[in-house]
């Protein structure tokens, strides 16, 4: 075996166990060489470098004049070489190919191509030592592929170190199957783009295409090894889950909280599921309470879009309400999201809600830190909070299979399996995972205290800005306006409806529980007295409420829109925000006798 050091000298004194099948290959021309490189045969392209490489760092030597340069694009060009040799057709020509890739990369390299910044790999994978070079960060495709088409330093180092050889070999082999995506054009214009480094001028030239059919091959190729890149990493994910021995099945046995009766926010619902794992047991009413969510009132302007219930910074709100409980919670979500309501599932043709569909969606870029979090969480005993597994709407995950790659969930009143890479590709595309994480002891006058002041910026409007909706006291005014307008969509505006008079039924629940809670201590006398005042006018608001639930009811809707619908609903929205003043205005002496230091 002949192998080549830094400076492109033969070291010929290593023979290996397989020495006399190299010398065979040795015997072989360069074209039955290629063939067999093609089929995957590695020890067939190592000869082939054994017999050109001299011949190529001098050509990169004459072209640079520099010698370290000319090494360092040889072993570009080399890695060029073993990712689309199979592209090579006229395996005569392997050698003037190879030429070409060299002096393409020696080119590129005397302009001076720029150099991305380096980042380490995600949690996925481990992260370098100091002073070890980085290693491609694999939420960056841009950086992957330049760390495969720049020069890798760094061959002594890798001949020095097992372990980046390694991973240098592991990245190879991870970005040949990213490209296998692509058909044999688009491979080719992607790879002169980000591996050869040509303009997509060069490229529209090169090929014979406008540089407008260019740029859109670029796009659409980028777009699909995207998605390859995050499904590779899904894949190593679970290799190495395999290799640590933790491949297996787990599904945590329901609590009587999963067959109990619901509520129309099925955030609170979900929440409540989630807590019957642990031992702090509370009643529907008081997780919807001391959350927020029975107080929670947000309005699509124009047309009362079904959205509206889930337009919120879900990160932002769930992380309070279970701070107000003694949680601490982690979440992986994408970012921007939940700020604009997508289509009404209710209205859409059904094909668009079935897997199928979802296959043809996008993979998320943040699957594989999702997938990471609801392993770590079930594993613990308890389930993770989702949205949108099988409608724009809250569940709960509480069971995976790692063979077949299944999830097992509920949400609202289905019950079933989605496979790991059909998460966050419903049909609003957003992925969202909770998963509780530690619990601080925190008495009750605490826990009212807090859930009163995240219950207050809300009927404020203190929570971030929505462009389309309006959230609190405020909301009752876009409501109405909507049904001045005439615009009101019916299934939306029957949801709205529902959503908001199964709350407030819940938020006087919650207050007649808390009343009934509080000590004997006459410091405590305030509290249940307003507490009580407080819950009677929630009590009349769910009753007045509905009345327009029953004359719009979900799904159909009614006629929110005709001149009798519209005058009886405006007036019934007036009658409940002015209730709801009232209330907030108890509200807000409960959590001023809290703030009170007890004496």
């Amino acid at each position: 075996m002949v192998v080549i050091g830094n400076d492109g000298n033969e070291i010929q004194n290593v023979k290996p166990a397989h020495w006399d099948m190299e010398r065979d290959l040795d015997r072989l021309e360069d074209s039955e060489l290629v063939q067999r490189a093609q089929a995957g045969d590695r020890e067939a392209f190592g000869e082939l470098i054994r017999r050109h490489r001299r011949h190529l760092y001098g050509y990169a030597q004459a072209l640079t004049q520099e010698p370290f340069m000319a090494e360092d694009i040889v072993q570009d060009a080399l890695i060029r070489a073993f990712l689309h040799l199979g592209t090579l057709v006229d395996i005569a020509r392997f050698l003037p190919w190879l030429h070409r890739i060299v002096r393409n990369q020696a080119y590129s390299r005397l302009r001076s191509s720029p150099v991305v910044k380096e980042r380490p790999f995600s949690a996925l994978r481990p992260t370098g030592e100091e002073g070890e070079p980085a290693a491609a960060d694999w939420s960056n495709l841009d950086d992957i592929l330049h760390r495969v088409s720049r020069s890798l330093d760094e061959h002594a180092s890798a001949a020095a170190n097992p372990e980046e050889h390694l991973m240098r070999r592991q990245l190879l082999d991870a970005i040949g199957a990213m490209l296998s995506c692509l058909s044999k054009r688009e491979r080719q214009i992607f790879e002169s783009h980000f591996f050869d480094h040509l303009s997509p001028q060069e490229i529209a030239k090169l090929f014979s295409l406008s540089q407008a059919n260019v740029y859109q091959i670029l796009s659409r190729s980028r777009k699909k090894v995207a998605q390859a890149r995050i499904r590779a990493v899904v894949d190593q994910y679970l290799t190495e889950r395999k290799d640590w021995g933790a491949m297996k099945t787990n599904l945590l046995t329901k609590t009587d909280a999963f067959d109990a009766s619901g509520t129309w926010t099925s955030a609170g619902w979900a929440l409540y599921r989630m807590l019957s794992f642990t031992d702090q047991k509370l009643s529907m009413p008081m997780v919807m309470g001391l959350t927020g969510h029975a107080f929670r009132i947000t309005i699509c302007r124009g047309d009362v879009h079904i959205a509206g219930p889930t337009m919120f910074p879900f990160g932002d709100i769930f992380r309070r309400g279970l701070q107000n409980l003694g949680w601490s919670c982690r979440v992986v979500e994408m970012e921007n999201s939940h700020c604009l309501p997508g289509d009404n599932s209710n209205l859409v043709d059904p094909v668009l809600l079935e897997p199928a569909a979802k296959e043809k969606r996008r993979v998320q870029e943040k699957l594989p830190a999702a997938l990471d979090l609801i392993h770590r969480s079930i594993d613990r005993g308890l389930p993770v909070m989702s949205w949108d597994l099988f409608i724009p709407e809250f569940g709960v995950i509480y069971g995976y299979d790692d063979e077949q790659r299944m999830l097992t969930a509920v949400e609202v009143m289905q019950d079933s399996r989605l496979p790991y890479d059909h998460l966050g590709r419903g049909i609003l595309e957003e992925l969202f995972i909770l998963a509780l994480e530690e619990r601080t002891e925190k008495d009750e006058r605490s826990m009212l205290r807090d859930a009163l002041g995240m219950i207050l910026d809300h009927y404020r409007g203190n929570e971030a800005a929505a462009d389309r909706c309006e959230r609190g006291l405020r909301a009752y005014d876009v409501w109405m306006d909507a049904f001045r307008g005439g615009n009101i969509e019916p299934n939306g505006n029957a949801y709205n409806v529902a959503v908001v008079q199964d709350a407030r039924r819940l938020a006087a629940d919650f207050l007649v529980e808390i009343a009934d809670r509080q000590g004997g201590e006459a410091s405590d006398e305030p509290i249940r007295t307003l507490g009580a005042e407080a819950a009677k006018l929630y009590r009349s608001m769910a009753e007045q409420l509905q009345e327009l639930a029953e004359r719009f009811p979900f799904p159909a809707g009614g006629d929110p829109n005709s001149a009798a619908g519209r005058e009886r609903a405006v007036s019934v929205l007036q009658s409940v925000k002015a209730l709801e003043e009232q209330a907030v205005s108890l509200l807000e002496r409960m959590y001023a006798e809290l703030e009170r230091p007890l004496l």
